[in-house]
């Protein structure tokens, strides 16, 4: 039987940074910052500086990973590039920028985009492919987020988006791998919340004109209210289903849980979920200090949890996201030796 393994994994957080304190300023004191750290769980998250690109923070944590795990480049047969749409340059493919940069020359890439919920769908995506394909063998997924210049921090309907970040995040998967074994994934999506949420002016629905530039390029909920009214009804069931699910499909149930690479969210529905399934926070990590970086925040916990050594040989791994479309999201790892 073919099994893929996570040969490595590879980060890039950039320096600066925002506090809660100057979340707080940037809503003129609607939001205090005792509120946007306890309630929102925002003590600081990164920005981007100078050079920070989308596609290029994904190629620093390709190129990251491939230190780490001493790959050679040219080995490397596909990139799928898991990097936001909110780039250096709209219609250029970040997954041929990445092959460009890091000199994997030999593989051929595409751009897949799920927002949240990207580095989760596209690991099941290479897994199937590293399956099905008898000429693959390893898969670099890589990308970069910075939506966080797209919050406008005087919208409070946006405040669920406050979290927004910047980073880079990759992982290699390797056929036959014989360590951190990926295994069953789940997914769910709810197309009645695809327009809910979004860039409103800047497309070709609304372009921009001299009335609205100043609108341009800002992330808005479009349906603020059937939007929340839908996700307090669906997306707690929802989450625990993609959970079940994945873990049924490995022959696992919730109790065999050993960390949570869960995204960043507010601090009360991190503490349900994890209530919820009977976890405590030595099993996973709140990612106060770095804020939501989209679909990277799988990576970084995993990252994180690896320093921190919440994962040892045999720890089973489940990675939970959502993403605005509406997707929910989940797979589990068995991390170690097979």
């Amino acid at each position: 039987m073919t099994t893929v393994g996570i040969v490595g994994i590879g980060i890039y957080i950039p320096d600066r940074i925002m506090t809660g304190k100057e979340i707080s300023e940037a809503t003129h004191g609607v939001w205090t910052e005792e509120a946007v750290v306890k309630k929102l769980g925002i003590k600081q998250k990164n920005l981007p500086g100078e050079g920070d690109g989308t596609q290029e923070m994904g190629a620093l944590a390709a190129l990251d990973v491939l230190k780490k795990t001493g790959t050679n480049p040219l080995d490397i047969d596909v990139i799928l590039c898991i990097g936001e749409e909110w780039k250096e340059y709209p219609l250029t493919t970040s997954a041929l920028y990445i092959q460009d940069r890091i000199g994997a020359n030999n593989a051929w890439g595409i751009d897949l985009a799920n927002r949240c919920c990207t580095t989760v769908s596209t690991m099941k995506i290479a897994k199937d492919m590293l399956i099905s394909d008898e000429s693959i063998n390893t898969i670099l997924i890589a990308g970069g987020y910075r939506n966080c210049d797209l919050v406008d921090y005087s919208d409070n309907d946006m405040s669920m988006m406050y979290n927004l970040g910047a980073g880079g995040g990759a992982i290699i998967l390797k056929k036959n791998h014989d360590r951190n074994l990926l295994l069953g994934s789940h997914i769910i999506a709810d197309g009645s919340l695809s327009r809910t949420a979004g860039v409103e002016i800047g497309g070709t629905k609304n372009t921009v004109k001299p009335e609205n530039y100043q609108d341009a390029n800002k992330l808005r909920l479009m349906q603020p209210k059937k939007m929340k009214d839908r996700l307090n009804q669906v997306s707690m069931d929802n989450w625990y289903k993609c959970i079940d699910e994945s873990l049924a499909k490995s022959g696992l149930e919730r109790k065999d849980i050993g960390y949570l690479a869960i995204l960043h969210m507010k601090r009360s529905g991190h503490d349900q979920i994890l209530k919820d399934l009977g976890l405590d926070d030595g099993k996973t990590i709140y990612l106060e200090d770095y804020g939501h970086i989209g679909q990277i925040d799988q990576i970084l916990s995993l990252q994180l949890a690896l320093e921190e050594k919440k994962i040892a040989e045999g720890t089973i791994v489940c990675m939970v996201a959502a993403g605005i479309g509406y997707v929910w999201a989940a797979n589990i790892i068995k991390w170690g030796k097979s």
